[in-house]
């Protein structure tokens, strides 16, 4: 099994997909205690907007979907805060437009379209080194900002009101929250895909919730399970050739449904 290491590709995309496997889960797990898990999705859709706008302009698609990721979370918690729109119906919006803005100019660019697509279903073939040291240096740098807003963030995703009348500004934190999660977003999708880089954010977090331990114990639950499904994904799609995303995909789904089974039968 060692001899896919032989493969440079292979290599980076074996060490991106761990440095993204421990980074999903921790931001998921805010999200989905927050019932946020949407903004996932309607993010990697804004990336991809972000990678069409670096295809069209000739720069690291990634580094634009991390742009434009992060500047449209501000104008999203704005529009939440304002609270003339519910929230499902700006991310509605949001998902619209910016999958509509993307199809268009990706038309213009149909020299790219190959590329376009392993970013959308993820392929373990074009992770290049700057994608790798991208992933590396911006997840370092979201997994330690996490570690140090833990105390406000952890208070937020339960009560906002509590944690104002403690001193927290809630309005920074949820931005904050946003933000890293748009940057965790534009970073996975080389290896996941647009398409489902929300799901690998979401899916390990329901799983190890199925277990019904504290919030830290199951945040470590969600990192291994999808440091698991990572791995397992990553080895099937390469032995089987298979695409990297879906086959990630699918080993998560697996282990929920198998933790599902197993609360079930405990209890």
């Amino acid at each position: 099994m060692l001899d896919l290491f032989h493969y440079d590709f292979m290599f980076r995309a074996f060490v991106a997909g761990v440095a993204i496997a421990l980074i999903a889960p921790v931001i998921g797990q805010f999200l989905v205690v927050r019932r946020y898990a949407l903004i996932a999705d309607t993010l990697a859709h804004i990336s991809l907007l972000g990678v069409a706008i670096g295809l069209l302009l000739g720069l690291n698609p990634i580094l634009t979907a991390i742009v434009v990721s992060v500047l449209s979370a501000f104008g999203l918690e704005f529009l939440r805060s304002q609270k003339r729109l519910s929230g499902e119906t700006v991310l509605a919006l949001t998902i619209s437009g910016s999958l509509a803005l993307a199809v268009v100019i990706i038309g213009l660019i149909k020299s790219y379209k190959v590329d376009f697509f392993s970013f959308l279903f993820g392929s373990i073939t074009t992770v290049t080194a700057s994608d790798l040291w991208a992933v590396l240096i911006l997840g370092t740098l979201i997994v330690g900002i996490v570690f140090w807003f833990y105390k406000p963030l952890f208070a937020i995703s339960f009560d906002e009101e509590l944690a104002a009348t403690d001193g927290i500004n809630v309005r920074a934190i949820n931005l904050l929250l946003i933000i890293l999660s748009a940057a965790t977003v534009s970073i996975a999708m080389r290896i996941v895909g647009i398409l489902l880089v929300s799901a690998l954010m979401v899916i390990p977090v329901l799983t190890a919730f199925q277990f019904g331990k504290g919030f830290k114990k199951t945040m470590a639950l969600a990192v291994g399970f999808s440091l698991f499904s990572v791995v397992v994904g990553l080895i099937s799609s390469f032995y089987l050739d298979l695409s990297s995303g879906g086959t990630i995909v699918i080993v998560a789904m697996i282990l929920f449904i198998g933790s599902m089974v197993v609360n079930r039968r405990t209890k």
